[in-house]
């Protein structure tokens, strides 16, 4: 009986670590979150939010910043994932014609100029600039979850 007791003890306590893990994976989690809802490569997930948080970051004051970047501490490896925006003619145009449909069905508050910012790091990655709108909700979600109302605020504002 202590044997078995001992076995489903032991079954449980790692079932429970293995659920805190995954909720708390840090930057695979959102990499994860990104690539899984959104059908997109790791490198890709990675590269569009390491260019949105940059992005952020331009937006934010230096404190605020701070606050973003000690409660989510994956964000200083994201911004060295993102690419250089692509400076092809061809690809601003694509990422133009893309920011119509883009914004149009869209029912969130990223602005055109937040996916024409965004636009050419998305081309390099291979994702249309129209992605931007969906890439933002995610990591806002992820910052509530990982970081609080607080810093879900702070983004959220500079990518409005």
């Amino acid at each position: 009986m202590k044997k078995q007791f001992s076995f489903l003890t032991t079954s449980v306590l790692l079932i429970a670590l293995s659920m805190f893990t995954q909720a708390h994976a840090g930057g695979n989690d959102l990499v994860g979150m990104l690539s899984g809802k959104l059908g997109v490569t790791e490198a890709q997930a990675k590269g569009g939010a390491g260019a949105i948080f940059d992005y952020a970051k331009g937006q934010l004051s230096v404190d605020d910043f701070g606050t973003v970047s000690n409660a989510l501490p994956i964000v200083s490896g994201l911004i060295g994932s993102k690419p250089e925006a692509s400076s092809e003619k061809g690809s601003l145009g694509g990422a133009l014609g893309s920011m119509g449909s883009a914004l149009g069905g869209s029912k969130g508050t990223t602005t055109l100029g937040v996916v024409s910012a965004l636009g050419g790091a998305f081309s390099s990655l291979g994702l249309d600039a129209d992605m931007v709108t969906k890439f933002i909700p995610i990591i806002l979600q992820y910052a509530r979850l990982e970081g609080g109302a607080k810093v879900m605020q702070l983004l959220s504002g500079a990518l409005q």
